[in-house]
């Protein structure tokens, strides 16, 4: 294989290399994207997201990590799925659905009328759940909310949720105080998950608004993470913190969070094209 068409975007910052695969197959895709994913040897991103057909859908998405591993939802990754299937002429419907291995994901897209482009995607991410069962904790507790979890340094409360992927949220100062790095690396990797997770270091700035830093599981600290921001609001209304609608501070920008009447998660948020262009891996040769 010769090269590989691609398109960067991000959302809020959450940048992952994008490949239509709707008429192609890929292989090797844990090698493909640590390759692609090398901010210095490669494209530079968070991972890369595969566009597919769906038996079940409009379209499919596969994610892979920085680190080669796939990941089961990505709450940015697919709002910009949604733009690029729209903006690139792959669908002409602004109300899709994405299939994820978390499941079937319902996008109402936002388009500007005067160049005919998506500018902001809001997502039905689901219920989430606070069952260690269905969230991937090695516990016997019903939930793990508010739980004091403790680390080669001293301890943190934290709150686990799933959003179709395993989040735990720590609430506490200004996250721009702590050390996101060590603990969030601690945290991902802690005996207590059957599969590592997501951690989200989050501040209570008033009722309606949440700042965020979120430590990923398979790439480090990010900008953004749609899933994590879902997480942090679902934890902060269920232990008091906030109420509905939430605003969510990230390194970013902003994604609103809000809860329909039957109990869904919806996040709201711009996607954004960088560029695109063509990639020789060095995989194939």
């Amino acid at each position: 294989m010769g090269m590989i068409s691609f398109t960067k975007m991000h959302g809020i910052g959450n940048d992952y290399i994008y490949i239509d695969c709707t008429g192609k197959t890929l292989d090797r895709l844990p090698e493909l994207s640590i390759e692609m994913s090398n901010r210095h040897t490669g494209v530079g991103g968070d991972g890369v997201i595969l566009i597919l057909p769906s038996s079940c859908a409009d379209f499919r998405m596969r994610i892979f990590n920085a680190d080669g591993s796939e990941a089961r939802m990505c709450g940015n990754g697919s709002r910009c799925v949604g733009k690029y299937v729209y903006d690139h002429k792959l669908t002409d419907k602004t109300q899709i659905t994405l299939e994820t291995l978390s499941g079937v994901k319902y996008l109402s897209l936002h388009v500007n009328p005067e160049n005919n482009k998506v500018e902001n995607v809001t997502v039905d991410m689901g219920k989430p759940s606070l069952l260690c069962s269905e969230i991937g904790v090695n516990s016997q507790a019903e939930s793990l909310i508010n739980h004091k979890v403790v680390l080669s340094q001293g301890e943190v409360e934290l709150t686990a949720v799933s959003m179709g992927n395993p989040h735990g949220v720590v609430f506490g100062p200004d996250p721009d105080e702590i050390d996101v790095e060590r603990i969030g690396r601690e945290l991902e990797l802690h005996p207590m998950w059957t599969d590592r997770a997501n951690i989200e270091f989050i501040q209570v700035i008033d009722s309606h608004t949440l700042k965020m830093r979120v430590w990923e599981r398979g790439s480090g600290e990010t900008m953004a993470c749609g899933t994590g921001a879902c997480a942090a609001a679902v934890a902060a209304i269920t232990t008091g913190r906030c109420q509905a609608p939430v605003t969510v501070n990230l390194r970013g920008g902003d994604l609103l969070i809000d809860i329909s009447d039957d109990g869904n998660v919806m996040m709201t948020g711009p996607a954004t094209e960088v560029f695109s262009a063509v990639y020789y891996p060095r995989l194939y040769k």
